[in-house]
């Protein structure tokens, strides 16, 4: 459940292994794209100088031109980097050059022969529903070249059984391109889906649903460095639950789990949009807030302290009363007398447990 309610925020995360593997998926794919059109360059070169050898000169013109189409794909890849651009070229002119070798038959009628390719480089370059339905048109059109009769357009002429067997073997070889596009696409989908719950676990807490310790640490990095550029202010807060282990030792360590979640639904309502809460450890929040000064701070703490007042977490028939202290610290924007976040933290720390030893539900500094 944690992972479909947190997928949205992980996904807008900038550099999260979901976004870095589908740019690496297809980054893969364009160079496998930009492979094939070289092999098919270089093959249809060759081919081609080998029926201008044999003074096939039709042939040789239709090869040579398809060897300048597959290197213009290659071309399209490298200037504009575009999957688009450089597989519709590369797949849409095989599609063309495999209806002219069905058209006159090639060397010795064996230009069908190489319709083969078609199916797995289809399924590849567009996936499975669209590579599907272009092998559909391809398979018509195919079909409507070898049995038009031979005395309406003259073209090359199989027989019915080398038709019936070709087109036979191409669907087989359909099905299966199909069946292992279908399979590498599951894994992939699998792979993603792995990486992603990994990435949650990296920087989200399981049990509140908060960014836990790593995850606070980065943005006050980057918070930090951007009041460094802006010159706004920056404060923290330091949050711990009042008699925690009283909580976990009369009603169990279920009801201290539900206490922290419930805090931090609670946390989470009362925050703007630019702030953010992270469950610092056990019991411990800490509360980043960007472009508020220390008797801001100050006065939400106060704001969230009233809500507790009236506030209680039913577990089991049960009404537990929750209480926290707090500690407050604002970065310094001192240029000549810089903080970093280890001292501001610390700070803060140093207050929350001035609250606790003044008798808890407290926060420190008093403003």
């Amino acid at each position: 459940m944690l992972f479909d309610l947190l997928t949205e925020r992980l996904y807008f995360l900038p550099n999260t292994p979901q976004s870095s593997s589908d740019e690496d998926g297809q980054f893969k794919q364009l160079q496998v794209v930009s492979l094939f059109s070289l092999v098919g360059f270089v093959i249809t070169a060759i081919m081609g100088l080998d029926a201008l050898f044999n003074q096939n000169f039709v042939l040789a013109c239709a090869l040579f031109f398809a060897s300048f189409i597959f290197i213009c794909g290659y071309y399209a890849y490298k200037k504009f980097s575009n999957k688009r651009i450089s597989s519709s070229i590369i797949l849409y002119s095989l599609y063309i050059l495999m209806f002219y070798l069905v058209f006159t038959g090639g060397v010795a009628h064996t230009g069908p022969l190489w319709v083969f390719i078609v199916a797995p480089v289809s399924v590849f370059i567009h996936g499975l529903r669209r590579g599907l339905f272009d092998i559909a048109i391809f398979v018509a059109i195919m079909i409507a070249i070898m049995f038009v009769p031979t005395d309406f357009i003259a073209h090359a002429a199989y027989s019915t059984e080398f038709k019936l067997r070709l087109i036979y073997s191409f669907l087989t070889v359909t099905f299966l391109s199909a069946l292992y596009e279908y399979s590498r696409q599951q894994s992939y989908n699998q792979a993603l889906e792995l990486s992603r719950k990994y990435q949650l676990l990296a920087h989200f807490d399981p049990l509140t649903k908060l960014s836990n310790r790593r995850d606070a640490l980065a943005i006050l990095k980057q918070e930090k460095a951007r009041m460094s550029r802006s010159q706004e202010p920056l404060s923290i807060i330091l949050c711990d639950v009042d008699h925690f282990k009283k909580i976990n030792d009369r009603y169990g360590h279920n009801a201290g789990d539900a206490v922290l979640v419930d805090l931090a639904k609670l946390f989470t309502r009362n925050i703007r949009e630019q702030d953010c809460v992270a469950r610092w450890g056990g019991e411990e929040f800490l509360f980043i807030l960007p472009q508020t000064e220390a008797v801001n701070a100050n006065i939400f703490a106060q704001k969230i302290q009233e809500n507790l007042q009236r506030h209680v977490v039913i577990y089991e028939d049960n009404e537990i009363e929750v209480k926290v202290s707090m500690g407050i610290e604002q970065f310094n924007n001192d240029q000549h007398n810089k903080q970093n976040i280890d001292e501001v933290i610390n700070s803060a720390d140093k207050y929350l447990y001035q609250a606790k030893n003044a008798g808890r539900n407290q926060i420190f500094p008093k403003f």
